[in-house]
């Protein structure tokens, strides 16, 4: 997944997506312990895209929660 396409999605949207990624990344692991997995890449892959996926997600939790303590401060 790419990451202009992860930061279209809402903070709820990134939740969803990586509870989903987190869950397909054990199938994943279970099926490369048990041999019956074609490219032990995609495991590397899925673990980035969750990466990037709570790095965005972060950063727009970061970002809501700091905008209305700003707007607050500057009140004259």
């Amino acid at each position: 997944m790419k990451l202009v396409e992860i930061r279209q999605m809402s903070v709820k949207e990134l939740q969803e997506r990586v509870k989903s990624e987190e869950e397909m990344l054990s199938q994943l692991r279970f099926r490369l312990a048990s041999s019956q997995l074609e490219s032990p890449i995609k495991v590397r892959l899925v673990r980035r895209d969750i990466a990037r996926m709570k790095t965005v997600e972060r950063e727009l939790l970061k970002n809501n929660s700091t905008k209305p303590a700003e707007s607050s401060n500057k009140t004259i």
